[in-house]
């Protein structure tokens, strides 16, 4: 899992077997970004084993594209299989408010980067994979499902992603959605486009912490969107725990029917 903004507790509690700090981790670059703890933590969610980064780099740090992405590549390296995505988003939907999440349907990239551009990891690794369905639609399904059992308010969307630092202008709000956006961010995409040439699956969880009017435009600050994530910890772990839960159960069910 790849925890944004103000969400690196949560999951809870995590039976923690290793914990690193970025700077120690060859390759992995330190977070600067508000809410991120930049933490590398290896343990069992569930029973399940599992790999979460507390926090991300993004590429409006000054980190290429590329290396944003390396940690899936750690990952997938360990046996990962199933890549999970959080972050913090401002939402361009009129009907979202502070605190719903979104879970991601599929997402446009405007940030003018591309983590498959450079030199090629790999000789077997496709240059172009195929992008038609990034997202898992089984757990969007049953994200969906979950989120309705535990009364939380939870939509299906697309996300967009722009470079940053600084949040978008009236038009640039406008624009997003006129293309089809529903909340707009500065991550994920990076991470998710190198997990779709791995080969894994992806599932994706928005937290909307600022609405964008563009006619009432708020003011917004890192602060602000780290106070809001904070407060939908509980909502966010809820949705991640069920989802950790039912894929024990899938892969249990597998291994006695292939007894």
């Amino acid at each position: 899992m790849i925890l944004g903004t103000g969400q690196g507790e949560a999951l809870g509690e995590i039976d923690v077997e290793a914990a690193l700090p970025y700077d120690a981790v060859p390759g992995f670059t330190r977070s600067t970004a508000v809410g991120h703890r930049g933490r590398l933590v290896c343990g069992r969610l569930c029973e399940s084993p599992i790999v979460v980064m507390e926090g991300r780099c993004h590429w409006y740090e000054g980190t290429p594209a590329w290396r944003i992405a390396f940690p899936v590549r750690v990952m997938h390296a360990l046996g990962v299989r199933l890549l999970v995505v959080t972050n913090a988003a401002g939402a361009v939907n009129p009907r979202f408010r502070v605190g719903d999440l979104m879970v991601i349907e599929d997402q446009i990239n405007l940030m003018s980067a591309n983590p498959l551009m450079g030199p090629a990891f790999g000789s077997s690794m496709e240059r172009r994979p195929r992008t038609g369905s990034l997202y898992d639609p089984v757990l969007i399904d049953r994200a969906c499902a979950i989120a309705r059992q535990k009364g939380v308010a939870c939509h299906r969307g697309v996300y967009v992603a722009l470079s940053g630092p600084n949040y978008e202008t009236r038009a640039e709000y406008r624009f997003v959605r006129m293309i089809g956006g529903d909340v707009v961010g500065m991550s994920t995409v990076p991470e998710v486009l190198v997990a779709s040439q791995l080969g894994l699956r992806v599932f994706g969880l928005s937290t909307v912490t600022n609405v964008c009017r563009p006619d009432a435009l708020d003011q917004t600050s890192g602060e602000d969107i780290v106070r809001a994530a904070l407060a939908a910890q509980d909502k966010l772990g809820a949705i991640l725990r069920g989802i950790a839960g039912e894929m024990i159960s899938t892969a249990r069910s597998s291994e006695r029917e292939c007894r």
